[in-house]
Formats: C-alpha cells, sequence, structure tokens
C-alpha cells in the first residue's frame, strides 16, 4: 500500500521560511512526476511546483523567486522550501506523485495524494 505523509506545515510570521517534506512509503516500482498543491478556504486546489517525469521544474508565477522545489530519490522524498512567505501563501500544501507499482502479477501507474499539511503566514 502506498501512502505520502507530508510534514514540516506551522505558523509562521510574513517574510519567514518553512520547510515542507514529503515521504513515500510503500512498495514501488518508480515514483515519476511529483510535485505540491495547495488549497485555500473556499479556493481551487492551485499547483505549486512540480518535478516532472521529463523536463524541466515548474513554478506558479506567484511563488517563483521564493519558492523551490527538490527531491532526494534515495530517500522517496520531496520537499519544498519557502521563503519570504506572505499571509496569500496560507493553505494546505498537498504532495502529489505519480507511481508506478507491481500487485496481483501486473504493473499500475497512478497519482497519490497526501493528507495535506496546514501553513499559515501571520501578516
Amino acid at each position: 500500500q502506498v501512502q505520502l505523509v507530508e510534514s514540516g506545515g506551522g505558523l509562521v510570521q510574513a517574510g519567514g521560511s518553512l520547510r515542507l517534506s514529503c515521504v513515500v512509503f510503500g512498495s514501488t516500482v518508480s515514483i515519476n512526476a511529483m510535485g505540491w498543491y495547495r488549497q485555500a478556504p473556499g479556493k481551487q486546489r492551485e499547483l505549486v511546483a512540480d518535478i516532472p517525469t521529463y523536463g524541466g521544474i515548474s513554478y506558479a508565477e506567484s511563488v517563483k523567486g521564493r519558492f523551490t522545489i527538490s527531491k532526494d530519490n534515495g530517500k522517496n522524498t520531496l520537499y519544498l522550501q519557502m521563503n519570504s512567505l506572505k499571509p496569500e501563501d496560507t493553505a494546505v500544501y498537498y504532495c502529489n506523485a505519480d507511481i508506478t507499482s507491481y500487485r496481483g502479477g501486473s504493473y499500475s501507474t497512478r497519482g497519490y495524494w497526501g493528507q495535506g499539511t496546514q501553513v499559515t503566514v501571520s501578516s
């Protein structure tokens, strides 16, 4: 059973920093694209940053220059370093991963979501 577990959220003042982590647990054949999304109250979930299977890293315009996404393949962990945080960054942050597994004699590829971690930035 594949599971994504996020950590690192919390309450921080504007201008501060946080580092989010997302660990992939379970048996996997490959971890393909990975990304961070966020959802603020009353708003739709939006992409913050992602590392695709092929191609370059992408960021939402609102976080460019402030957030950095990275991945440690050996630890099956995705990170999001968030600097110069603003009150408008307040949201629940979710990790998403496209993962290939082998079970019951066949391969399957699907997306998985973590449970989310709350980030609150006070002004």
